[in-house]
């Protein structure tokens, strides 16, 4: 335990140590504010390319199971599905336009 400790404060500490100098800069000197908006759009662009990913993979996969279910179905199901992944993908598309804007 005193191990544990020990290690956890000497991180700290060097943390605190080697970051003291970044507030020791000059005003124009390290990152600026556009540093921050390529870096939040790029995060932006990530969240909804995942979530949109993770969307379509539960729309394909629900869509099998029904047609596993009702083999009858298939051509309706996979219709609606398509234009469901259509609408998702829109989403992330719509995502991308806005970050175009907002950094340019």
């Amino acid at each position: 335990m005193k191990t544990h400790l020990a290690k956890l404060t000497l991180s700290i500490g060097s943390l605190l140590f080697f970051t003291a100098p970044v507030w020791a800069q000059q005003g124009g000197a390290g990152i600026t504010d556009t540093t921050f908006k390529y870096i939040s759009a790029a995060f932006g662009m990530a969240i909804a390319a995942a979530a949109a990913a993770y969307a379509d993979s539960r729309a394909i996969s629900t869509a099998c199971e029904g047609v596993a279910r009702n083999p009858g179905a298939g051509g309706r199901l996979q219709t609606l599905m398509l234009i469901g992944v259509v609408f998702i993908e829109t989403l992330v598309l719509f995502t991308l336009a806005v970050i175009f804007l907002k950094v340019a």
